[in-house]
């Protein structure tokens, strides 16, 4: 007998079920953007300010914690709210998301040391790494997927718009005010995201299915990648390379990750599906976006560094100084997506790429204390 072909599950607003007026949606993309904007601005924002940071705490060696933990906190709980917004329903979650970022802002404002500096940061992860996710899932609730592409564009300004304002604005904050006032900027723009949220999503549809949340496998993946961090903090600075401690950080950092690839293997509904990982392409293509990432998140961190301390540029100098990286970087990467659009062999467009990137940090290596072009130096 012939097949019978299934309709192919669909997203966006359904006949019969409900509809969401033209001013509906934009309300909620407005929501939806305000949200975004606090995500991405936090990303960018304080690079400019850490020199400043690490001189008012003077502690520099943790300095990077104040960028890691708020990555590692996000990325781990980022996977957890899709699952909770099926259960607790998505306009919950979004309140959630964004009530917790707002509190680890203000944790961060009012820290009197370091380690509660990088406590708030990571407290502020787990809010900020909820509203992205939950921001697309709710953008395929509201909008018809035809018609879905022009307010994607809207919410990728807002990335761009964040990218370039952040170090900017975290610089000048951080240069004629104090470093703290970058955290209290969240607090009001959180509370009017809060407001909208809960005026604008009512509408939404509920989604009730029932998962089983791995936590086990969220807690191994940060126990895994916190000692290995630690080992690479430390290492050369606190500890030899080649001592004890770091040995030691590092042996825990591998047994732990062996546990954690177990309980994603055991797992009925892993934290990750390794499963994915089987496809080549998927593979790869994640080793080498891992990679690249780490490399723009290492820039991010340590050129506001550079710039301060070995070319004693003020802090907000260094935020413009940042700003080609951005500026580039978008055109880049729509300009490449095109490119891999029309052209058979797609991986000359990464390759291409990369090598442009390794060439242009040779360069840096290869001469570090070249003068930059334009800088206002400190007195």
């Amino acid at each position: 007998m012939p097949e019978t072909k299934l309709p192919e599950p669909q997203s966006g607003p359904q006949p019969g079920r409900w509809v969401l007026s033209h001013g509906e949606i934009r309300t909620i993309v407005f929501g939806l953007m305000l949200a975004m904007f606090l995500a991405a601005l936090n990303q960018t924002i304080v690079a400019t300010a850490l020199p400043t940071i690490g001189r008012d705490f003077r502690d520099f060696e943790l300095l990077p914690w104040v960028v890691t933990a708020y990555l590692l906190s996000s990325t781990v709980v980022a996977p957890l709210y899709g699952k909770l917004s099926d259960i607790h329903g998505r306009r919950a979650m979004m309140l959630a998301a964004i009530g917790i970022f707002t509190a680890g802002s203000v944790a961060c404002a009012v820290a009197s040391d370091m380690i509660m500096l990088i406590l708030g940061r990571a407290l502020q992860g787990i809010g900020g790494g909820g509203i992205l996710p939950l921001a697309q899932s709710i953008l395929a609730d509201a909008v018809a997927p035809r018609e879905r592409g022009r307010y994607q564009a809207y919410m990728g300004s807002v990335w761009v718009t964040a990218g370039l304002g952040g170090p900017v604005v975290g610089g000048i904050l951080a240069e004629h005010f104090h470093w703290s006032i970058i955290f209290w900027f969240n607090v009001p723009l959180g509370l009017i995201a809060a407001a909208m949220a809960q005026r604008s999503l009512k509408r939404l549809p509920r989604h009730d299915h029932k998962h089983k949340l791995d936590l086990l496998g969220a807690g191994l993946m940060t126990a895994a990648a916190i000692p290995l961090l630690l080992a690479l903090t430390w290492g050369g600075t606190r500890y030899p390379w080649l001592s004890a401690p770091i040995a030691a950080l590092v042996v825990a950092a591998a047994v732990l990750s062996a546990l954690f690839i177990w309980r994603l293997m055991q797992a009925p509904e892993p934290f990750l599906p390794l499963p994915v990982l089987a496809n080549p392409v998927m593979r790869m293509g994640t080793v080498c976006t891992s990679f690249s990432q780490g490399v723009v998140i290492g820039l991010t961190i340590f050129l506001p560094l550079y710039y301060e301390v070995v070319h004693k540029f003020t802090a907000s100098d260094s935020g413009l100084a940042l700003i080609p990286i951005v500026v580039m970087s978008t055109p880049g990467s729509i300009l490449a997506g095109r490119a891999m659009m029309v052209l058979n062999h797609y991986k000359r467009v990464p390759l291409i790429g990369l090598a442009c990137s390794i060439a242009a940090l040779s360069v840096l290596v290869w001469n570090p204390a070249t003068p930059p072009i334009c800088g206002r130096r400190r007195s």
